[in-house]
């Protein structure tokens, strides 16, 4: 009985990569590389940044007598 059912784990694991497979090659047809080539070459990698900038012209703004927004 154990033999089985780690044969159905393994098909089951095995059919799970090949939808993994398919799904990445499919997307990546869909946007023809585009997505994924502009994280490569850090598209987004600023936006973490404006958070950061924002918090700081906060933090200026209550230190200066301002309101918290």
């Amino acid at each position: 009985m154990a033999e089985s059912v780690k044969k159905v784990a393994q098909q089951t694991e095995d059919r799970l990569d090949k939808v993994a497979k398919n799904v990445r090659e499919r997307f990546d047809r869909v946007t023809e590389g585009r997505f994924t080539d502009k994280i490569k070459n850090g598209a987004f990698a600023d936006q973490v940044d404006h958070g950061v900038d924002q918090g700081r012209d906060e933090a200026r703004h209550r230190k200066q007598g301002g309101s918290a927004r």
